[in-house]
């Protein structure tokens, strides 16, 4: 293994290492120190057509290749992820504010998805179709795409960059990534330094990091992409969604959104183990996760011991340095993440919620913020907070702890804790998500299971077989064996 990465000040295109084109910088700070951990000069239009132009045309050649060659890449870039697992983790540290647990996850689910797209070559089945045509055969080849785009986020900037990278490039595709501009080393860079020293050719991967005034629309409308994979809010994700079907060049979407995942405990619950799973599926990343707790729900019978218990969890929780191993509560990621959570908080105040639990917010570190007695109108209930802020909800029984978890404009992971696991699972199947998970919390992700919401929360399913089929596509072709009558 080579020594530390460098050269992260530079955009990664058709292989090379070079300058951003554009006039403008950006500097990546680091959330809790505020130190400037670099500045990269961005990249501008050309570079991102130049990026295009060599996924483009390298695409044909790597597709071309066989399963094992790209598998082989892929296996590769896991044994790399495992030599540098502590210089990787630390830089989702320094770069996103991630504490080392949250780090430690990301960098395993990384890895994991990474395996599990070096299996994907080998599982891209087509099929035969009976005809009703006399001598003819009907085939139907499944291929990639071409060329696909990635815009990341900052929260788990090298999971969700990977979550679509991976899985592209080991059904043929070439990938040119759009990192959020908190993360773009996490987020692209260090993902090019992995993917080059693997062996990935030339032009195969790109990594363009831009302005989104300057470059976004460019990168969904731009004639190359045939799919732009997008995780990120719901209303960055509808102005996708238009750019994408509303220009010259229609294309496919693959879009994961905001949630306002519910947690659920009926009267029949393990009390204990519900209030373990609600503090950590609440405040992993100071709640920063798109599947994190937004609303907890607690049957009437139940509530006074879960927040009792609750709240008394949560004042353990240390807040403090990412890098402290102790510390459960790291710094929001930027200053107006933190504004925007010192507004709602003032506004649940207003709004009449109950001030179970509060704290003094020191620069970007936001400690935990509990509210009781939350009605479903409360815009703490409603909107999707994205930081380590809770409200708790009384429901009368089982139908109205329904009715609560399904009214929302989201539908991404949710969770029902039970004594009975066959009444959970009953409950979860009449919530309207993508995922609901029973006796356990909502943030859960396995790269061999479907990911992805319902409602407002996104389109497609990431990971697994659910991933082949969003990254490759189906060509139909007939074959007429035996000369064919036609009318004319």
């Amino acid at each position: 293994m080579s020594n530390t990465y460098t050269g992260f000040e530079r955009q990664f295109i058709a292989g090379e290492w070079s300058e951003g084109s554009s006039q403008r910088s950006v500097e990546v700070n680091n959330p809790y120190s505020g130190d400037t951990l670099l500045s990269i000069g961005l990249a501008d239009r050309a570079d991102l057509d130049r990026a295009f132009s060599a996924a483009e045309k390298a695409q044909v050649e790597w597709a071309a290749r066989g399963p094992s060659e790209r598998s082989a890449v892929l296996k590769r870039a896991v044994e790399i992820f495992d030599e540098r697992q502590e210089e990787i983790i630390d830089w989702l540290i320094r770069e996103s504010g991630s504490t080392r647990l949250k780090a430690t996850i990301e960098w395993s689910s990384a890895r994991g998805i990474t395996q599990e797209a070096a299996g994907m070559p080998f599982r891209v089945h087509g099929t035969t179709q009976p005809s009703d045509i006399p001598g003819k055969e009907n085939r139907v080849y499944r291929g990639p795409l071409g060329v696909v785009g990635v815009i990341s986020p900052w929260n788990f900037p090298l999971h969700l960059s990977q979550r679509s990278i991976a899985p592209a490039l080991a059904l043929g595709n070439a990938v040119v990534v759009k990192p959020a501009g908190d993360t773009p080393v996490t987020g692209g860079l260090l993902i090019g330094k992995i993917l080059e020293e693997a062996g990935v050719p030339a032009g195969v991967f790109n990594v363009v990091v831009g302005a989104g005034s300057e470059i976004g629309d460019a990168f969904v409308e731009h004639r190359v992409p045939r799919l732009i994979s997008f995780t990120g809010s719901t209303e960055v994700g509808r102005g996708i969604g238009r750019a994408a079907s509303g220009g010259q060049f229609i294309k496919n979407v693959a879009l994961e959104l905001g949630g306002n995942s519910p947690f659920v405990v009926l009267d029949d619950a393990d009390v204990d183990q519900a209030v373990s799973a609600a503090v950590t599926g609440k405040f992993l990343h100071q709640g920063q996760i798109c599947m994190a707790i937004n609303r907890i729900i607690v049957d009437q019978s139940v509530y006074d011991d879960f927040v009792e218990r609750f709240v008394a969890k949560v004042k353990t929780l240390q807040v403090g340095d990412p890098g402290d191993i102790a510390t459960a509560v790291g710094p929001v990621i930027n200053p107006k993440q933190r504004e925007g959570l010192e507004e709602k908080i003032a506004t649940a105040r207003k709004e009449g919620a109950t001030v179970l639990l509060d704290g003094e917010i020191h620069g970007q570190l936001v400690p935990p913020h509990v509210f009781g007695d939350v009605t479903p109108d409360m815009d703490i209930s409603r909107e999707e907070i994205f930081g380590p802020l809770v409200g708790i909800q009384k429901a009368r029984d089982e139908a109205h702890a329904l009715e609560l978890a399904n009214d929302t404009e989201y539908g991404l992971s949710s969770a029902v804790f039970s004594g009975d696991l066959e009444r959970g699972v009953r409950f979860a199947q009449g919530i309207q998500a993508g995922m609901t998970h029973v006796n356990d919390m909502p943030v859960n992700d396995e790269p061999h299971v479907p990911f992805g919401g319902e409602k407002n929360s996104g389109l497609g399913r990431f990971n697994g077989d659910w991933a082949i089929d969003e990254f490759t596509t189906d060509h139909w072709i007939s074959v007429q064996h035996t000369p064919r009558d036609y009318p004319f």
